[in-house]
């Protein structure tokens, strides 16, 4: 496959070899939560604490026509317990968590965390987001999509 067909294929949602569309989940949202992490970094740069970017952020995006909570509590459960809570930093339609850094550089427990947040979650799409990065804003699209147990089986 040449470079051109790939680019086509690409700007057509096409993947190499097959006619079918990929879908994204939730493609929109997505590319609403970026561009508002972009608009909120050229803003303000590396320079501010975590509750600023999370503040400004819900603003943003709920200026976009997005549902935004923050600070939610979610239960955690094991064996069909509840055991614990999990509190995201904005929750987006009720479908997509928002972890947000403010550091330097992210670690990889961060980055580790988040993943174990977002598999003992309901939730299947979430953002890992540090503005803290001196080069920019750094956005990792994480979506968990293995099968799930219904809550209350092992």
């Amino acid at each position: 496959m040449r470079y051109n067909d790939a680019v086509d294929a690409e700007k057509s949602g096409t993947k190499r070899g097959t006619t079918q569309k990929s879908k994204l989940l939730y493609s929109e949202e997505s590319y609403i939560i970026r561009g508002s992490c972009f608009a909120i970094y050229k803003k303000f740069r590396n320079t501010q604490k975590e509750s600023i970017y999370q503040r400004s952020l819900a603003e943003e995006l709920k200026t976009k026509g997005l549902v935004v909570e923050r600070e939610m509590q979610l239960p955690i459960y094991h064996l069909g317990i509840k055991v614990g809570v999990y509190t995201p930093d904005l929750l987006v339609n009720d479908s997509i968590i928002l972890e947000l850094k403010a550091k330097p550089f992210l670690h990889k427990e961060d980055i580790q965390q988040f993943w174990h947040y977002l598999k003992n979650s309901q939730f299947r799409l979430g953002f890992l987001i540090n503005f803290g990065e001196p080069h920019g804003v750094k956005i990792i699209r994480r979506v968990y999509d293995s099968a799930r147990l219904p809550r209350g089986s092992a």
